[in-house]
């Protein structure tokens, strides 16, 4: 199961990402209503030695930019329930037990204004956690995938964040508990359960009613783009190819948590103006708030039993290497 180290790259040290924004626009105008007003971008890598004063800097800037996007990367899915393929609760289970199982390895959180506006300077942190191969569970494929989009799995195991002691200073962030905070993904069944994890530091409820009633405790306010995706006509794929269609554009290196929450962030405001708008160009999020894309009672919960076999390929999609499928 083991492979050989990587030599650590810039994307996944300690030093910070100085991206040049205008760059990653090739040539158009970055000065959009989704994007930031200055010309560089910085995605903060936190590990073990800085993670306290970093989560103090969130403290503060949660203030003044509530809309929090989210992504994480984990070893990718290595079991399956017992319950039968087509059964009602087959995917939550399928989620339940591998979040069980597997820890997270990146979270990445970035921050904007309620019109979109990314945080001056650095409007994006990368949480990178502690991850041993030689000791923890993976699939190999999401491993070699996460490898090759230059993650340091040598300095994780050296220097990665405790679980517990980042799942205490959530708690007390501002970020969780507080229905000011507007928390935007794609297809966040999984990533969900790994903060619910980082957040309780139990296993997850064993009925998905009650994963729904400690998610909604914890995150208020939740927009999956997935799920918005299935109000419109035309929109299909992976975050990534989403992205391409809306005209948002990357910072960063896919396939790692801080640059697909900048991404996440970006693709929402974008989807969210074009689809979503009243008159007087208000969001309306009242057709798609506090759904998850696959899960619960609506009507991708279907939609997510019949394509389960399609949940389990590790192959590259547009929203992290972890083994699950999100061009689904």
């Amino acid at each position: 199961m083991l492979i050989a180290p990587q030599q650590p790259s810039l994307w996944s040290s300690g030093k910070p990402l100085f991206l040049n924004f205008k760059s990653q626009f090739n040539g158009s105008n970055p000065s959009s209503d989704n994007n930031c007003g200055n010309d560089t971008v910085e995605i903060r890598n936190v590990w073990a030695e800085n993670v306290d004063d970093e989560m103090e800097n969130i403290r503060e800037l949660i203030e003044t930019h509530p809309y929090v996007a989210m992504d994480t990367e984990f070893p990718g899915v290595v079991a399956r329930p017992i319950s039968g393929t087509y059964a009602p609760d087959f995917q939550y289970k399928s989620l339940k037990c591998n979040v069980d199982l597997l820890k997270i390895i990146q979270l990445g959180l970035s921050f904007s204004d309620e019109e979109g506006k990314f945080a001056e300077g650095c409007p994006c942190w990368q949480f990178n956690f502690k991850f041993d191969m030689n000791d923890d569970m993976f699939a190999q494929d999401s491993i070699d995938l996460l490898v090759n989009s230059g993650i340091s799995f040598a300095d994780h195991a050296s220097r990665g964040i405790d679980p517990h002691r980042f799942g205490e200073l959530l708690m007390v962030s501002g970020l969780v508990l507080d229905d000011r905070v507007k928390w935007v993904s794609f297809h966040s069944g999984y990533d969900y359960g790994y903060l619910l994890k980082l957040l309780t530091t139990l296993e997850l409820p064993n009925e998905e009613k009650a994963f729904f009633e400690t998610l909604r405790l914890y995150f208020p306010n939740i927009y999956d783009i997935k799920y918005m995706t299935s109000l419109c006509d035309g929109y299909f794929g992976g975050l990534q190819k989403l992205a391409d269609d809306l005209g948002c554009s990357r910072i960063g290196q896919e396939h790692q948590a801080g640059s697909d929450s900048l991404l996440t962030m970006s693709t929402y405001f974008e989807l969210a103006k074009q689809k979503f708008a009243g008159p007087t160009g208000e969001i309306d999020d009242s057709k798609y708030k506090n759904e998850l894309f696959g899960y619960g009672s609506n009507h991708t919960a279907a939609k997510g039993r019949s394509s389960n076999n399609n949940t389990y390929s590790s192959n590259s999609n547009g929203n992290g290497a972890n083994g699950y499928d999100h061009n689904n």
